[in-house]
């Protein structure tokens, strides 16, 4: 990755994270590398997701209920953690999005105001 590419990369806030955590937990269980892979691949490589944020969020997730953890073997034979969306979870996920989405609308509404 070019000095120019990192630049642009992201980090993402906490609330923002548990979001993207979920989202990418509905296609089904991943393990912390997968999740966070997934989350950079699917925006472009512009959101980054470090080790020091990921854990953090999904031991968050964790005791909220929302996701589930079990051991298991990665697809290179190691001993990974595998986490899995909750019914709670699920239902979450619609309300975190609402809210993003709301957020969303309130920014654009200030950085393009109406003319």
């Amino acid at each position: 990755m070019s000095t120019k590419e990192q630049r642009e990369r992201i980090e993402l806030l906490q609330g923002t994270l548990d979001l993207l955590i979920l989202r990418t937990l509905l296609l089904g269980p991943a393990h912390g590398h997968a999740i966070a892979k997934a989350i950079e691949f699917k925006s472009d490589d512009v959101l980054q997701v470090e080790q020091g944020s990921l854990y953090p969020a999904l031991h968050r997730l964790i005791k909220r209920r929302w996701i589930s953890v079990q051991e298991g073997v990665s697809e290179n034979n190691r001993r990974a953690k595998f986490y899995r969306l909750t019914a709670k979870g699920r239902r979450q996920l619609v309300v975190e999005t609402s809210k993003w989405d709301k957020l969303a609308r309130a920014i654009a509404r200030i950085l393009r105001p109406a003319e």
